[in-house]
C-alpha cells in the first residue's frame, strides 16, 4: 500500500504539472484570438473571461488524457533512471501489479474526463456559443469604443468617435467610406460631425447612424473637384445585423439529446464522448511499457515515439468520427475499432519483454 501511495502521488503530481502547462498554452492562444476580435469591435471585451470560463471544461476534456499519458511517462521514466523501479521489481513488484497500481488513478482520471465529456463540457459550450452568437447579432456600432477606429461591416468604410457615453451618444464623429454611387469607385466620402447616435426604425429591422451639425466632403483624393455640404442632420444607413440561428452543433447538445437521435453526426458525437474516457485507460496501458528506460537513455528516451503513437491514436479517432458522420463507416463499427486496435498494441507492448525472454530461452535450449 505504501508503494501504491508513492506511485499514485508521483503520477498525479506529474499529471497536474503537465496539465497546467498545456492548459495555459491553450487558454493563452484562445484568449489572444478573442482579444483580437474584441479589438476589432466584433466582441465585447466584458465577455472574454466568461467565454474562456465556459470553454474551460472542454479544454480539460482533451488535455487530461494527454496530461496523464505524459505523467506516466515522466513519473515512471524517473523511477527507471534512478533505479527505483529496479529495486521495486527486485522486491516482488510484478508487471501485473504495476499495471493495476497505475490503472487505479487512471480510472479516477477517466471518470473525471467522462463527467466533463458527458455533462459539463457540452453545457459550457452551449453557454459560450450563446454569448458569441449574441455578439454576432448586435447592431453594427453597438460595440463601438471611444478613440478607436471602427470598421463598418463589409469593409465599406470606417468611423471614429472621440467620446462615447453610456447612452451611446458619440461626440466629434468622423466617417469615411467609398461612394457606392460613383462609377469609377474611387470617389471618397468624408463626414465630420459634432455628435452622432445610432437610431433604429420603428420595425427594428433597419439601423441608421444619425450625425448632427457637420460637413460632408465628397471627391476623388488628389483632385480639386470636390464637394462640401454642411448639414444639421445626416443619416447613414447601417448594415443589418447578421441573424444567426442557434446552430445544431452536435458537441453542444446534451448527452440525452444525442442518445435520442439517430442522425449520423449525433451518433458520432455520442461515440466520441464515450471514447475520451476509454482513451485515458488505453493510453495508460501503452505508457507503462514505453516508460521503461535505462540511465543511459534518460527519462525522455522514449518520449518522442510515445507522443507519436498518441497522436496517431487521436488522429485515427477523429478520422473515424468523420467517416461515421459521412456515412463511410457503419455506426455500429463507429470509433470502437480504433480502441480495439490500440488495445491490442498496448497488450503487445506489455507482453513484448516476456516474449523476448521466452524466445531467448528457446534459442539457448536449442543451441
Amino acid at each position: 500500500m505504501l508503494i501504491f501511495r508513492y506511485i499514485t502521488r508521483d503520477l498525479l503530481s506529474s499529471t497536474f504539472a503537465v496539465c497546467t502547462v498545456l492548459l495555459m498554452i491553450i487558454i493563452s492562444g484562445r484568449f489572444v484570438k478573442y482579444l483580437a476580435q474584441a479589438a476589432a469591435g466584433e466582441l465585447d471585451a466584458g465577455i472574454l473571461l466568461a467565454v474562456i470560463g465556459y470553454r474551460l471544461p472542454g479544454f480539460l476534456e482533451l488535455i487530461l488524457p494527454l496530461a496523464f499519458f505524459l505523467g506516466v511517462l515522466l513519473a515512471y521514466g524517473r523511477l527507471y533512471v534512478q533505479n527505483e523501479m529496479t529495486v521495486m521489481m527486485a522486491c516482488g513488484m510484478s508487471q501485473l501489479r504495476l499495471v493495476v497500481y497505475t490503472l487505479i488513478p487512471a480510472l479516477m482520471v477517466a471518470l473525471l474526463v467522462a463527467w466533463l465529456s458527458f455533462d459539463i463540457g457540452p453545457s459550457g459550450l452551449r453557454k459560450a456559443e450563446a454569448l458569441l452568437t449574441a455578439q454576432k447579432e448586435r447592431g453594427e456600432l453597438d460595440g463601438m469604443a471611444a478613440s478607436h477606429f471602427y470598421p463598418l461591416q463589409g469593409g465599406k468604410g470606417v468611423t471614429y468617435a472621440e467620446e462615447v457615453n453610456e447612452d451611446g451618444l458619440m461626440k466629434d464623429v468622423f466617417l469615411a467610406e467609398n461612394n457606392p454611387e460613383a462609377e469609377d469607385g474611387k470617389q471618397l466620402v468624408l463626414v465630420v460631425a459634432e455628435t452622432g447616435r445610432q437610431h433604429r426604425s420603428e420595425s427594428g429591422k433597419s439601423g441608421y447612424l444619425v450625425l448632427e451639425k457637420g460637413y460632408r466632403i465628397q471627391g476623388v483624393p488628389g483632385r480639386a473637384d470636390y464637394q462640401i455640404t454642411r448639414f444639421e442632420e445626416y443619416g447613414q444607413r447601417l448594415s443589418k445585423p447578421k441573424k444567426r440561428g442557434r446552430r445544431d452543433k452536435a458537441d453542444a447538445l446534451s448527452t440525452r439529446d444525442l442518445m435520442a437521435s439517430d442522425k449520423l453526426t449525433h451518433v458520432a458525437a455520442l461515440q466520441w464522448r464515450f471514447s475520451v474516457p476509454i482513451l485515458v485507460l488505453i493510453v495508460t496501458l501503452i505508457a507503462i511499457p514505453l516508460s521503461k528506460t535505462d540511465p543511459r537513455q534518460g527519462r525522455f528516451g522514449k518520449m518522442l515515439p510515445a507522443i507519436l503513437l498518441y497522436v496517431i491514436y487521436l488522429v485515427m479517432l477523429n478520422g473515424a468520427r468523420g467517416a461515421v458522420e459521412d456515412g463511410k463507416i457503419s455506426s455500429s463499427l463507429g470509433l470502437w475499432w480504433v480502441h480495439v486496435l490500440f488495445l491490442f498494441i498496448a497488450v503487445f507492448l506489455l507482453f513484448l519483454p516476456t516474449m523476448k525472454q521466452r524466445f531467448k530461452r528457446q534459442k539457448t535450449v536449442g543451441v
